[in-house]
């Protein structure tokens, strides 16, 4: 693997291509009009990325349906879906360097963590969905014997993909692996701050032999490009992953346009409960710190709200502060570095205005609390612990997406249940005890899409992935997955 000096001169003479992909060829936006791309690690320009309009999705959503309606790629038996899907996967891995490369410039995560996570997750999922396809049976009814009833799950038709920047090649992978798996055509639209990796994913696919015109990408703005998207009258499901804001009006665009299917999976507020029964607070102190400034805390379930009971908050406290050290921010294309950049000016400045808040509203900081490395030109924060947290505060109730944790205590197990569930998110929860009972107990009364029991985020892609409340709805990966991207028909047949 290159050294950190070696990545900083990959990186330089690195000249991304930003053009969309459609219909399997490269191309400039109808119009012309590009944006410019900057990478947070020093604000270096990366190049120019085409603008999506309307016009850029309507041809490609013309492409994604005449490949669906022809069948060449639906029409596939699933044995040979599946197995161009795992050359897709192995295509992935192969390009694995230049990948996370282009990963770290566009969002500014360390170059360790593109390599070790964020590449092998991306075709360890597609080669899962590809594994899963023809492992999946249709059903026969109970009937009389004059009738034979099936139930067949078909694919949906053009499914459009909007995807966040913290976790770029994840988060469509997670939309593209039961989407192209079940048959549909895809039209993905990145984020404008993270487009690059999506661009290059799409090069990939129709080089392990997915048909042009399948996977598309359109890079542009949220207001342009994902609107045009959601509001296109062909496409017949949204997947997005996003804040909930933007989430509220996927619902309206569905409203206004051909009330395609709207699956969301939105912001999060995540509680870590800490018990006093729990002997081990080094390792959960550990744990909390490593989840929540993982990714520079840019993950909608980073484990932001951590509720610990009163009589060990003070020693939790202090095992956490003395963690935060160890997270400073650094160079990302520095293979040493554990917290890198924020995505953009914009970001960091919302995170140190969440900051303020906690100072201002009587919260304790004991940890961070900075902007860091300013003299790099990129945009940094240094991780920060607040203590002395009540839930009415900002920084409790709203998601910061960036490495702010906020520490606040309970004296009863009905009131650390009430504060964790006092959200309007319900994405993911942690529950800490040596109580067996203690924990199923607080497990089943967490309103949480999941609850990590004595652990944070050692869960995989067997299992599904979405929130309760405004953390949205349906569920990313495992088999459920499927349910977002396949419709169920009836075949009611009698028989003479």
């Amino acid at each position: 693997m290159p050294q950190s000096n070696s990545w900083a001169a990959r990186a330089a003479d690195l000249r991304p291509d930003g053009r969309a992909v459609i219909d399997g060829q490269r191309v400039s936006a109808v119009d012309g009009q590009t944006f410019e791309k900057r990478s947070p690690i020093d604000n270096r320009l990366l190049g120019a990325v085409a603008r999506g309009q309307a016009a850029d999705v309507d041809a490609a959503v013309r492409a994604a349906r005449a490949a669906f309606d022809d069948r060449r790629w639906a029409g596939k038996a699933p044995a040979v879906r599946k197995k161009i899907l795992q050359r897709f996967a192995d295509k992935i891995l192969g390009a694995k360097e230049e990948l996370a490369l282009l990963e770290t410039l566009d969002m500014g995560k360390p170059i360790q963590y593109s390599l070790s996570v964020d590449v092998p997750s991306t075709a360890r999922c597609i080669a899962w969905y590809a594994e899963a396809v023809d492992k999946i049976y249709d059903e026969i009814a109970p009937t009389p014997d004059s009738a034979l009833a099936l139930i067949t799950r078909e694919a949906m038709g053009v499914i459009g993909a909007i995807v966040p920047w913290n976790y770029p090649m994840i988060m469509a992978a997670w939309k593209l692996g039961p989407a192209l798996a079940a048959g549909n055509s895809v039209v993905l639209k990145p984020s404008e701050k993270s487009p690059y990796t999506a661009c290059r994913l799409a090069e990939l696919a129709v080089e392990a032999g997915i048909p042009p015109g399948v996977f598309n990408v359109v890079p542009g703005f949220g207001h342009e490009a994902g609107e045009a998207l959601a509001l296109h009258m062909d496409v017949d499901a949204i997947g997005f992953t996003g804040s909930t804001r933007v989430g509220r009006r996927m619902l309206d665009y569905s409203g206004r346009s051909n009330l395609k299917r709207v699956y969301n999976e939105l912001g999060g507020k995540s509680a870590f409960l800490v018990f006093d029964d729990f002997k081990d607070l080094e390792r959960t102190a550990k744990t909390v710190a490593g989840s929540m400034f993982f990714n520079q805390g840019e993950s909608c379930n980073a484990p932001s709200r951590v509720l610990v009971h009163e009589r060990v908050a003070e020693a939790f406290t202090a095992l956490v502060a003395a963690e935060a050290p160890g997270y400073a921010p650094g160079n990302p294309l520095d293979t040493g570095t554990v917290l890198g950049a924020l995505v953009d000016e914009t970001q960091m400045r919302t995170v140190l205005g969440y900051i303020d808040a906690g100072n201002a509203e009587g919260a304790r900081c004991v940890a961070g609390g900075q902007q860091a490395l300013a003299q790099t030109g990129g945009f940094y924060v240094e991780p920060t612990v607040f203590a002395g947290v009540s839930n009415g505060m900002k920084i409790a109730r709203e998601e910061i997406f960036g490495p702010v944790m906020s520490i606040l205590t309970f004296k009863t197990e009905e009131e650390a249940i009430a504060l964790a569930n006092n959200s309007s998110y319900g994405l993911q929860a942690s529950v800490w005890s040596d109580g067996l009972n203690r924990a199923h107990r607080v497990a089943r009364a967490l309103r949480a899409g999941t609850v990590h029991v004595n652990q944070y985020d050692e869960d995989d892609i067997t299992v599904p992935f979405g929130g309760y409340k405004q953390s949205g709805n349906g569920r990313d990966k495992s088999l459920h997955a499927f349910d977002k991207y396949t419709e169920l028909k009836t075949t009611w047949i009698r028989l003479d």
